[in-house]
């Protein structure tokens, strides 16, 4: 289902997506790119994933019924085993990363030279990533600073093994640069990954309620360090904890756009609690400190908040997702 804000700051219904997926359909994404057209990726537990274009008019702007002829699945991309949890752009909307249950992580492109439109055989897999021990249940895409072979973003996944892999491209291939996990007993699944803006702090959610945090350093920066390893990539380092942030799973976190302000993000879990965190005046890269800024209680007890994600653009707007089939704005 898809709505969209009006005027009257009312959200609205606008259009239904259907008749494509089998099963579950787990999560969408708006390709970042696409001032003149929408695509909209969508991932499912029947192991596919669709690409949705509109097709309708650009002035169509709001309406009151849905539309589906609007909307059309130009390709469906095939080859998990099972079941897809998680689909994801890269900046420029040329590549998409899918992961799932099958453990492995897909790297796709549209065949189309400066589009991301068109039908199945104008997708190209470009690889088929193996590196985790169980299902993967996040991708995200990172700016690799120069830092990572030779091309301009990085991939990160994380799962069910509590680890994250680092996916670096070079000379056209990708490879897992390097992978972070810390050796606890049992593993402790890592569901979520959220990037802050600029693209040099990380964190994740983990399945005993903790929120990581990680820094980026360059690869002088960690030849700085006492304790680095060698060679020539940059490294991604855990710098700081919440532990029992939630009273259970944390099954997603979000980085606030810029104009939230600074160090501003939401996580939301198991617990039916959403929590709005803010970086202390006290907080260094090395060192980040986060105080609790607001939280807020599902009014169905019992009932877990799947996702929180903010708006791209307004950083006083957010939405959650949860089991009761409720979608929230904030």
């Amino acid at each position: 289902r898809l709505y969209q804000q009006r005027e009257d700051s009312e959200w609205v219904l606008t259009d239904v997506l259907e008749g494509i997926h089998t099963r579950t359909v787990r999560t969408v994404e708006f390709a970042p790119l696409c001032t003149t057209y929408s695509i909209l990726a969508s991932a499912s537990f029947d192991g596919t994933v669709a690409i949705w274009e509109y097709t309708g008019r650009q002035d169509r702007l709001l309406k009151e019924s849905p539309a589906e002829e609007d909307w059309e699945c130009t390709a469906q991309l095939e080859g998990h085993d099972n079941e897809v949890k998680c689909v994801t752009w890269n900046s420029t909307s040329t590549l998409l990363a899918t992961c799932g249950r099958d453990k492995t992580v897909w790297i796709w492109e549209c065949a189309l030279p400066g589009q991301i439109v068109g039908n199945d055989s104008d997708w190209e897999c470009l690889a088929v990533l193996h590196g985790h021990e169980g299902d993967v249940k996040c991708v995200q895409f990172a700016p690799s600073h120069q830092q990572w072979g030779d091309g301009d973003e990085i991939l990160l996944s994380c799962g069910y093994d509590g680890k994250i892999c680092i996916w670096a491209e070079d000379a056209g291939e990708w490879y897992c640069a390097s992978a972070l996990q810390e050796k606890t007993t049992p593993t402790i699944t890592m569901w979520s990954l959220a990037l802050a803006p600029g693209g040099v702090r990380l964190m994740s959610g983990l399945g005993d309620g903790t929120i990581q945090i990680y820094k980026a350093y360059s690869s002088e920066e960690k030849r700085q360090l006492s304790d680095c390893e060698e060679g020539s990539n940059g490294m991604w380092k855990c710098v700081g904890r919440l532990p029992h942030a939630h009273q259970g799973e944390v099954y997603s976190v979000a980085y606030a756009p810029s104009k939230a302000g600074h160090g501003r993000w939401a996580s939301c879990g198991a617990d039916g609690v959403l929590q709005v965190y803010r970086e202390a005046m006290t907080s260094t890269s090395d060192a980040p400190k986060f105080s609790l800024e607001s939280a807020a209680t599902s009014p169905e007890q019992q009932s877990e908040w799947n996702h929180v994600t903010w708006h791209p653009y307004n950083g006083s707007i957010l939405a959650t997702a949860g089991d009761d089939g409720a979608v929230r704005i904030w």
